[in-house]
């Protein structure tokens, strides 16, 4: 119902509330449809309609998604540092069987060393020599690399260090949270319980909600302005 025709029923004026074309009210009823269907096939540019809080599952709750990743870190920062521990244990046997193979070429080198000085023409000598020298510095070598991967593999140790920091952190934003969490509903708790509080009102006076009014109000209004 317009303004006008609200107006002629309010004056009495039934006539000119008939007067009024069937045309103009069919034409209001289609603007209104179209202006509606224009609301509805364009979207909104700030519609936050997916931005709705998720519900309240396990999967959602963000206190029990960190507590589940700190401790899966813990378990699997546990799992590398044993993995860890046993390479570097591998490492240092492996240096200490390369140390015991360089001392017996050294003593050999110097066994062949001797017996070369000695009997220049027997070529068996030198030839032991020559290999002894070779394997004495592929031996050396190797006893390097296992020293290199040895300070590596502690490296490696010193930087998931940074892991358990990374733990603490999220513990302690988790603290933070639940303890906001925990001010936040002393802060709104209440003597009574919800369950014995009074309905919220659907409309209080002074609402300008276009609903206020029920047409069997509308109704009750016009019959008293009729009997005046």
């Amino acid at each position: 119902m317009t303004q006008e025709e609200l107006d002629a029923l309010m004056d009495g004026d039934v006539e000119e509330l008939d007067s009024l074309s069937d045309d103009e009210i069919d034409s209001s009823s289609d603007e209104d449809l179209n202006e509606n269907a224009e609301v509805k096939e364009s979207p909104k540019e700030n519609d936050t309609s997916h931005h709705l809080p998720l519900p309240a599952t396990d999967e959602h709750k963000m206190v029990h998604q960190l507590d589940d990743v700190t401790k899966e870190s813990e378990e699997k920062a546990s799992e590398i540092f044993d993995i860890i521990e046993g390479i570097s244990t591998d490492l240092l046997e492996k240096e200490k069987n390369a140390n015991n193979v360089i001392e017996v070429l050294n003593s050999n080198i110097e066994l062949f060393t001797t017996l070369s000085e000695k009997f220049p023409d027997v070529e068996a000598f030198k030839i032991q020599l020559e290999k002894n020298n070779s394997a004495l510095n592929e031996t050396t070598e190797a006893l390097e690399m296992l020293q290199t991967s040895g300070d590596s593999i502690m490296n490696v140790m010193d930087i998931m260090q940074y892991q358990d920091i990374h733990r603490q952190k999220i513990e302690r934003v988790i603290n933070v949270m639940r303890a906001l969490s925990n001010y936040m509903n002393s802060l709104f708790e209440g003597k009574i319980d919800d369950s014995k509080r009074a309905s919220s009102a659907q409309h209080i006076v002074g609402d300008t909600h276009d609903d206020i009014a029920s047409v069997d109000d509308i109704e009750a209004l016009l019959a008293q302005f009729g009997q005046k």
